[in-house]
This record gives C-alpha cells, sequence and structure tokens, in this order.
C-alpha cells in the first residue's frame, strides 16, 4: 500500500470519526481515531485484532479501527513510517523486517500478546502423521505477500531434519492462498496456525483434518530462528485437527508502533488490555495467552518508551525466551 492510499484510508477514519462526534452532541470532537494494521479476515491475527480494537475502543476511549493488509511483510514498514498507528505480526516478521528493511530507527515494541502457535495440516486419511512423514509431499512456499513464512516453514521441517529439498515446494502468497490451494487439492498440506478460522473450513471442506506432529530436533530449528519453541497443547473445541496432546511450533505475537506515537497513548493501550482481558478472551481465545509478565521479552529490538516506563512502573521483567 502507498503513502497517498494509506493517506487516504486515515482521511476515511477521520470522516467517521467526526460523523461520530456529531452524532453525539460534538463531545467526541476532539477524539483520536487509530489504526491497528493485520492480516486479512480469516486469519487468526484479523480476529485477535478485532478483539484488541474492540477493547480499546469500549474499554480504553482509544476509537481503534483494525486495517487488513495483504500480509506481515506489507504492514511492518507502513507503521514504522506512521502511515498507520498500530501493528501486529509474528515474531520471525518484525525480526526479520528490521534486519532486511532496516525499520529499527522507526518501528517500536509495545510487547508480546499471544503466543502463536503453528503447523502443517493434511487430511485426516492422508497417512501423513509426523513431520518426518512430510517428505516428499507438496507443501506451500514462496509467501510473496508474506516473505518470512519460507523461514517458519524451513524451521519446522528442520526440527525432523528435513529441507525444503525433501518436499515438493508449492508457490503461493500467503497461508490463506495456501489453504485454499489445499482445499482444491493442490497441496497435500498447509501452513496454518492453530485456532485459526481457515483450519475449521478446511476441515469442513475435506472431511476432517489433522495436524501434523512436529519433530524433536528445537536446536537445529532454532539454528534458522533463534526465537521459535516449543509450545504443549491439548484438544480443545479452538484447535481444530488435535485429537490427543502435542508438542507444536510457536513463536509470540508482538504488537507494535513507531517512534512518533506518544509515551501515554502507548501506556493506555497496555493497561486497558491487562484490566479487559476477559473481554479480548471472549472474542479471541488465543489471548488467553496474554499477561502483563510475558508481555515484556528479551531481544535486540527497541522497545518504546511508554511501555518500558510501563513495565518499570509495574515493577516487570524482561523474561528470555
Amino acid at each position: 500500500m502507498n503513502g497517498s492510499i494509506a493517506t487516504a484510508l486515515r482521511r476515511g477514519w477521520l470522516v467517521a470519526a467526526l460523523g461520530v462526534a456529531l452524532a453525539g452532541g460534538g463531545s467526541a470532537a476532539n477524539a483520536q481515531t487509530y489504526g491497528l494494521a493485520t492480516m486479512q479476515p480469516g486469519t487468526l491475527a484479523n480476529t485477535v485484532a478485532s478483539a484488541i480494537a474492540k477493547t480499546l475502543k469500549e474499554k480504553g476511549g482509544l476509537n481503534t479501527l483494525v486495517q487488513a493488509t495483504a500480509g506481515e511483510s506489507v504492514l511492518l514498514p507502513m507503521v514504522a513510517k506512521n502511515e498507520i498507528d498500530l501493528g501486529m505480526a509474528n515474531m520471525l516478521e518484525v525480526v526479520e523486517g528490521i534486519e532486511t528493511g532496516k525499520l529499527q530507527n522507526d518501528l517500536r515494541i509495545i510487547g508480546s500478546i499471544y503466543v502463536l502457535r503453528m503447523g502443517f495440516f493434511t487430511r485426516k486419511d492422508s497417512g501423513i502423521v509426523n513431520m518426518a512423514d512430510v517428505r516428499g509431499k507438496r507443501v506451500p512456499a514462496g509467501y510473496s505477500a508474506m516473505r518470512t513464512l519460507d523461514k517458519n516453514t524451513l524451521s519446522m521441517l528442520a526440527t525432523a531434519n528435513l529441507t525444503l529439498n525433501d518436499v515438493k515446494p508449492v508457490m503461493v502468497p500467503n497461508v490463506l492462498r495456501g489453504g485454499d490451494d489445499f482445499m482444491a487439492g493442490n497441496n497435500d498440506m498447509f501452513m496454518f496456525s492453530f485456532g485459526g478460522p481457515k483450519v475449521r473450513e478446511a476441515d469442513a471442506t475435506v472431511g476432517g483434518v489433522r495436524a501434523v506432529r512436529v519433530g524433536e530436533n528445537l536446536e537445529a530449528s532454532r539454528k534458522i530462528f533463534p526465537y521459535g519453541y516449543f509450545s504443549d497443547i491439548r484438544p480443545i473445541p479452538a484447535y481444530v485437527g488435535v485429537s490427543e496432546p502435542m508438542k507444536v511450533y510457536a513463536m509470540d505475537y508482538l504488537l507494535f508502533t513507531n517512534a512518533k506515537m506518544k509515551d501515554e497513548v502507548v501506556a493506555k493501550i497496555i493497561d486497558t488490555m491487562a484490566n479487559n482481558k476477559a473481554d479480548m478472551v471472549a472474542t479471541a481465545p488465543a489471548l488467553n495467552d496474554f499477561s502483563l509478565e510475558t508481555m515484556y521479552r528479551k531481544h535486540e529490538m527497541t522497545y518504546h518508551p511508554g511501555a518500558l516506563k510501563y513495565f518499570q512502573d509495574k515493577k516487570i521483567e524482561a523474561k528470555a525466551y
């Protein structure tokens, strides 16, 4: 998205906000609208963003609107350039964006907000149970709108000592297309987050899906991406394709802004989320993972000073991975 489109969107938000203010007798005439950039509807990220925006607006008085984009590689520079106020992306996207896009001078981390648990999903009757069974199968790759996801794929394959050379890559622009291709029979599996709406859609479309069990070689995986880790999950209604307890590949999902965001607004965002977790979870169960204790993590990226002051005031220390 270029600057003119972002400007048009921002003007649209301001017009909408002004309309609300006038309808309410002008009491909100000075209210500011904040844009929260995320992925498209149908993704777990969009669901989480909607829950956060709703809570910030209703409980924190921060009129926040979700803005869907083609992918996290697209939205990161938009937030860094202050074309959109806030953004969400997985840890890998943010690290890669800073290292390759030189966003460090402008992007500011607010904190980790939930655990992104991801994996491959296949048909129940495919015979693919463990990551080692993926060898020779058709696997989505490329991700032109989400360029770091190939590293996610490599990291998960590495847990079973596999590489892209051991599978048949099928080029896709994003995870949604990967899911659509799977349902159309063009892939043997697709990568998605546990609890994501697309997994439920695929389950209903193909007659049942199964989550592929991750391998055990986390050390090999961390040579590709050092912030990935294993997370234990169990069967719950939200986790379609999980029939028994298992370990899955995971990383943090981050909320961030830019250097121009005011300290007090960042503090208000964190405080509103911390005090209204139940409201967010009601819309997005993935936010059960959210807590102040795990929001502040040790990494090389720059935190927003408003976030750092909030954590310091609450005597919260950064947690290691």
